[in-house]
């Protein structure tokens, strides 16, 4: 498994130059070095047409969770458009709205539908099961407010990178466990599906491919203070025990990343259980590759797949 050379320039000039990974930082300078690595690296924005701040409001009076809603540059204004919820990449502890805006407007534009990004509360401030509760409330609170949204509450898709992957999956098993609406798509970009996994590539990228091991462990740490609640299925949803009557689902995996040979076993798990899978595996790229669309070209080519396989899901 060889890196590709774009990749491998991009780890060369981080560590040559010392730059402090994830667990050599504090959280507000994590928030900020991520920050920093997303608007470098993503693509310019595209227009699209219209963007809107939403906000959601809490539980019984509890905190209000903004999110922002994007509507696709074909889409007329009185257009009821199917919806797909983007929740972002980060470990649960660093990413937010602005850094996703221009992945969320090539997804709606791309895919036809809305786009509503969420900003759900991040660890360690408010740890697991904080947004685990944040994306199934903005979800059902979206659904209930179709029209105010101009959304259709029967065509939905759950999207996500990473940790917000894990949160995608997570959702629609609570749906599932619920009896409630079922997603058309469960689109998950490399997510985190088992907390305390053995795979092998956990020790083959344990170091040196941009997720290291020692950068898992501060943000497992972080959003999970308490170790019981590692294996509880709503952080690690391979877990879960059933994984049948769940949406189809779409996976996007980096190949030399820590986290794809779980990504693969929990795609493996839903095919068993007889849920539609595919899955696309970026040869040579590392994980965080999905939003820096400006570096690698291969960004580009995976954003686009992920829009056909909304498009497909939600539009038909």
């Amino acid at each position: 498994m060889a890196l590709d050379p774009q990749a491998q320039a991009l780890l060369d000039m981080v560590y040559r130059i010392g730059a402090p990974r994830f667990h050599e930082l504090d959280v507000h300078q994590a928030r900020h070095s991520f920050e920093k690595l997303q608007f470098a690296l993503r693509p310019l924005a595209p227009a699209v047409a219209s963007v809107t701040d939403v906000p959601i409001p809490g539980v019984q009076g509890g905190a209000v969770l903004m999110a922002r809603l994007y509507r696709p540059i074909s889409a007329g204004p009185d257009d009821v458009l199917p919806i797909a919820f983007y929740f972002h990449g980060g470990g649960w502890c660093v990413g937010n709205i602005p850094s996703y805006d221009v992945l969320c407007r090539e997804l709606a534009n791309h895919s036809g539908a809305a786009v509503l990004s969420v900003d759900y509360r991040l660890a360690p401030e408010h740890p697991f099961p904080t947004a685990v509760e944040d994306a199934l409330r903005a979800v059902t609170w979206s659904l209930a407010n179709a029209a105010l949204l101009g959304i259709d509450p029967t065509r939905f898709a759950l999207v996500g990178d990473s940790a917000g992957g894990t949160l995608s999956a997570v959702t629609a098993l609570q749906l599932r466990n619920a009896n409630g609406p079922q997603a058309a798509l469960q689109l998950l970009i490399y997510p985190c599906t088992d907390i305390l996994s053995q795979r092998p590539s956990r020790r083959e990228f344990a170091s040196g491919y941009f997720l290291d091991t020692e950068s898992l462990a501060w943000f497992f740490e972080r959003y999970l203070p308490n170790q019981d609640d590692w294996n509880d299925w709503r952080a690690s949803p391979i877990n879960a025990g059933r994984f049948d009557g769940l949406p189809p689902a779409t996976f996007i995996l980096a190949e030399c990343d820590p986290l794809t040979d779980d990504g693969k076993a929990y795609a493996a798990l839903l095919g068993e259980a007889g849920v539609p899978v595919a899955v696309h595996e970026f040869e040579g790229m590392v994980h965080g590759f999905f939003s820096l669309g400006k570096y690698f070209p291969q960004a580009v080519k995976a954003v686009e797949r992920a829009g056909d396989a909304l498009r497909a899901a939600l539009l038909g």
